[in-house]
């Protein structure tokens, strides 16, 4: 049993740095932690979970959370690991961003117990009336450029043929005076944060050391990587996102299902809440080679999805999984119309559909290039019509396959698959 949170953080593989060992001690009684959050997407991705989840393992021992979602540094774009300058934002982009992030953020964190109930924040709310002078002579002072030019984020872009604008350079300036107005108006303690948000965080401690002569103290998570080493993101192609609207409960879950073997009990650990014996367990048994395939995949997605959508999210992407599992004969209309927003889709008119030969629209489809391919792929029994394998080079589309009379799931093997949406006629582009 862990009696206080750091250790089991450590445990869990969740602690990066720590501004001071102080930490440790102060936080085995009640304190008010912060995690900061720039709504630059409408939606939050996976690697953001790692800090909700962290935060709500903070909830669990008793520490109160507050979330700030960055109304005022989403509009300077926070320079810290990346190689370009962040397009700017719209003020009403911002806010349908956040109005959407509060939503997930809500969902994640518990509101059942008063004493731990989040606070959420937007620091758009204690810049807005402060004037360019007021800011450089409060604020600006505090810093100092040599710590400033000294941080990795700048000194990498300083180097770099674009360069940084003084708009990204005072970012930390915004952020670090985040903490201090947090300190002095809701007693905030900690900041949490990835480690790619450290030298903003001691910023933070260090704004708050100077103008209020009070001592705050930071903590850092490690980022979650793929198991190529880079960081999910919404930066990058194929970023899962947590709201529905950006990618449904079934996309969610099937990106995790295919995460690789590796790194998967470390998933575990960081984004879960499931015992440490409990995962031991598994890490035995995976060493051993005891494991069925992907059984920690399945594990985590469900899990995750779950967490992040809800138990009818989670019905629904495994109805959608169902739905899409090859060689069964039955179909699942209301799971597969819950897995088409993840599936690639192409339009072709009914009347060049039906009545022609399968092999024909595998090709005219675009799911395979040739007619060779497609002979081939029939011919070695991966074919698949709706689910059901295709042996027939001469089959033919027909009224009575067409699901819900206008939709066509056309498979080759198990990992490629296209839904053909039937229209009655095609409108002409030119």
């Amino acid at each position: 049993m862990f009696v206080d949170i750091i250790s089991y953080l450590e445990s869990r593989g969740l602690i990066e740095e720590m501004s001071s060992l102080e930490s440790k001690s102060l936080l085995k009684t009640p304190r008010t932690i912060y995690l900061g959050i720039d709504p630059t997407a409408p939606s939050l991705h996976l690697g953001n979970l790692v800090g909700l989840i962290v935060l709500r393992m903070f909830q669990n021992f008793g520490h109160k959370p507050v979330i700030v979602l960055g109304g005022a540094t989403a509009m300077i774009g926070d320079p810290s690991g990346k190689s370009t300058e962040r397009p700017l934002l719209t003020e009403d982009d911002i806010n349908a961003n956040i109005s959407r992030i509060k939503k997930t953020v809500e969902y994640v964190l518990d509101s059942t117990d008063e004493k731990t109930r989040p606070i959420m924040l937007n620091n758009a709310d204690w810049y807005k009336q402060m004037s360019s002078i007021n800011f450089l002579r409060d604020i600006g002072k505090q810093f100092r450029l040599g710590p400033m030019l000294g941080k990795e984020s700048v000194r990498t872009r300083l180097n770099s043929p674009e360069g940084m604008s003084f708009t990204e350079f005072s970012y930390q300036l915004l952020q670090g005076n985040d903490f201090c107005h947090l300190y002095k108006n809701h007693n905030v303690e900690f900041q949490i944060g990835g480690s790619d948000q450290y030298g903003n965080i001691t910023a933070g401690i260090e704004c708050t050391r100077k103008t209020l002569g009070k001592s705050v103290y930071g903590i850092s998570f490690p980022l979650l990587v793929k198991g190529d080493g880079k960081k999910f993101g919404k930066s990058e192609q194929g970023a899962i996102w947590l709201d529905r609207e950006s990618l449904s409960p079934f996309g969610f879950y099937q990106h995790i299902v295919k995460f690789p073997d590796s790194g998967m009990i470390s998933l575990l650990k960081k984004l879960t809440f499931l015992p440490m014996e409990d995962i031991n367990r598994l890490e035995e048994r995976e060493t051993k080679g005891d494991l069925k395939p992907f059984e920690l995949q399945k594990l985590l997605a469900s899990i995750l999805t779950e967490y992040v959508h809800g138990p009818e999210g989670l019905k629904e992407a495994m109805a959608a999984t169902d739905a899409m599992a090859i060689g069964s004969t039955e179909v699942n209309k209301e799971g597969l119309k819950a897995a088409l927003s993840s599936l690639p889709m192409i339009t072709l008119e009914k009347k060049d559909v039906v009545g022609a030969f399968y092999l024909d629209l595998l090709c005219n489809s675009g799911l395979l290039s040739s007619k060779g391919e497609a002979r081939r792929l029939i011919q070695n029994n991966g074919a698949y019509l709706n689910k059901i394998k295709i042996s027939d080079l001469k089959q033919k589309i027909e009224e009575e396959d067409l699901l819900d009379g206008n939709l066509l799931l056309l498979s080759s093997g198990k990992k490629k698959s296209l839904v053909v949406q039937l229209t009655e006629t095609l409108k002409n582009s030119c």
